[in-house]
């Protein structure tokens, strides 16, 4: 059962063509982004150690970010490309995460909706990426990736359901994907996923 929403935007067409000419930018981004997920789980679980009903799925999530992390880096190094030596500043989830509610309870909900948000914008993006590569393992390795980050973006509202009512969330969850909206479109477009 689908759980999450679908982005309000799609990509432009320009971002596509940003990244298929300067593929090895994309992937260094693309390295540290499965890093920052995969740190987002597991802070999760250090900020919320009392959600005990949520922890097994965070770690499971983690554990796949890192897995995705280690074959990312398996193609940058197969083409001879380092990690970037500086992440550079995120503004897109620093954008998101400016609009958090403060209080601790509804930011726990904003966390996990914009868990949702940012892994349903990745699996947009990969699949847009997958569609535009040639035949062979890379474009295999972003089709499984962009049907593992759907189906992150379903584990986090999963996970908001377990603690605040259906019309909360998905109300909420409506409002995120809007603000994602606005700010996917006022970000400049790179060669990178956000």
């Amino acid at each position: 059962m689908k759980l999450n929403l679908d982005v309000a935007t799609p990509s432009k067409p320009e971002w596509i063509k940003a990244v298929m000419a300067d593929f090895d930018s994309f992937l260094q981004d693309h390295a540290d982004c499965e890093r920052k997920a995969s740190a987002m789980a597991l802070s999760m679980v250090a900020k919320y150690p009392d959600r005990v009903e949520i922890i097994p799925e965070l770690i499971e999530t983690a554990l796949e970010e890192m897995e995705h992390f280690r074959d990312v880096y398996a193609v940058l190094a197969e083409r001879g490309i380092q990690l970037a030596h500086q992440i550079p500043e995120d503004l897109y989830m620093k954008q998101l995460l400016k609009r958090c509610h403060s209080g601790r309870l509804e930011r726990f909900l904003d966390r996990l909706l914009i868990g949702s948000i940012v892994e349903t914008r990745g699996a947009e993006r990969f699949r847009l990426v997958e569609e535009a590569l040639e035949e062979g393992a890379l474009k295999r390795f972003y089709k499984m990736l962009w049907t593992s980050e759907a189906k992150h973006g379903h584990i986090y509202v999963k996970m908001a359901l377990n603690y605040f009512p259906e019309d909360q969330v998905y109300n909420r969850l409506e409002w995120w994907v809007e603000q994602e909206s606005e700010i996917i479109d006022g970000l400049e477009i790179r060669a990178a996923l956000h």
